[in-house]
C-alpha cells in the first residue's frame, strides 16, 4: 500500500484511491495509476478496457473487471490517457424508475397536447365554428334520445297488456283454478322487459355522451381562446 491509500494488489487492476479532496491531487494519481497499470503490462492490447467507477464511500477505484460488490454502480471507460470514452450506467434506484417514468409521462403528454393544438388551430378559425359544430354534435344526441324514448314507450305500453293479459294465469293469478301461464306470453313478457331495459340503459348513454359532448367542446373553446390569445 503507498502512502495515498493505493492498493495494488498482484496488480491486479483493482486500485483503491482514498485521496484529498483536491482535484487537482486526485487527477495526478488517477494519471499516476494508470501510467503504472498499462507500463507492468495490464493493459496487453488495444482490446482492453479500464474501468473507473467511485463506491458508495467516494473511493476511486480502476480495473479492467468489476468486482460483483460493485456491479451496480456506474462506471466509466477511460483510455490510456485517463479520458473518459463511455459511460455504462449502474443499476436504477426505485426512486430512479419512477421519476424517469414521471417524466415520460410528461413528455408524452406535452407531445399529445401540441397535436391536439395543431389540429384545433386546423379545424377551426374561430370561437363560432366550435360553437356550430358543438351544437350539431348535441343535436345527434337529442335526436337518438328522442327516438329511443319514443320506443321506450311502445315497449312499455306492450308490457302492460301483456301483464295485464298474464293475471288470468299462474302465477300471477289469485285464482286456484287458474291455468298456468302459456309459455310464448312468458316468454314475451321476458323479451319485453329485456328490450325496455337495455334501451334504457341506450338512453342514459345518448345523455351522458351529450353532457361529455358539452363538456369537451367547453375545454376546446377556452384552448383555443388561449391559444390565440384571446382571453
Amino acid at each position: 500500500m503507498c502512502r495515498s491509500g493505493c492498493i495494488f494488489a498482484n496488480w491486479s487492476l483493482f486500485v483503491g484511491c482514498n485521496l484529498c479532496d483536491h482535484p487537482s491531487m486526485k487527477s495526478v494519481f488517477a494519471t499516476f495509476v494508470l501510467l503504472s497499470l498499462i507500463s507492468g503490462g495490464a493493459v496487453a492490447d488495444e482490446t482492453q478496457k479500464l474501468y473507473r467507477w467511485v463506491d458508495r464511500e467516494g473511493i476511486i477505484h480502476f480495473g479492467d473487471t468489476i468486482p460483483a460488490q460493485y456491479a451496480e454502480l456506474e462506471k466509466q471507460v477511460v483510455n490510456e490517457h485517463g479520458i473518459t470514452v463511455d459511460v455504462m450506467r449502474g443499476k436504477k434506484t426505485a426512486e430512479e424508475i419512477a421519476e424517469e417514468t414521471r417524466q415520460e409521462e410528461l413528455r408524452v403528454q406535452r407531445v399529445l397536447q401540441r397535436r391536439a393544438d395543431m389540429a384545433l388551430l386546423a379545424t377551426y378559425l374561430s370561437i363560432e365554428e366550435i360553437i356550430m359544430h358543438r351544437d350539431r354534435r348535441i343535436e345527434l344526441f337529442q335526436a337518438q334520445a328522442r327516438v329511443t324514448e319514443l320506443y321506450l314507450k311502445t315497449r312499455e305500453n306492450r308490457l302492460e297488456e301483456l301483464r295485464a293479459e298474464a293475471q288470468k294465469f299462474k302465477p300471477y293469478s289469485e285464482d286456484p283454478d287458474a291455468e298456468m301461464i302459456d309459455p310464448q306470453l312468458a316468454s314475451d313478457i321476458s323479451s319485453t322487459k329485456a328490450t325496455i331495459e337495455r334501451h334504457r340503459r341506450n338512453l342514459e348513454k345518448f345523455n351522458a355522451d351529450e353532457q361529455n359532448i358539452v363538456a369537451r367542446f367547453d375545454g376546446d373553446i377556452d384552448r383555443f381562446k388561449m391559444l390565440k390569445g384571446l382571453n
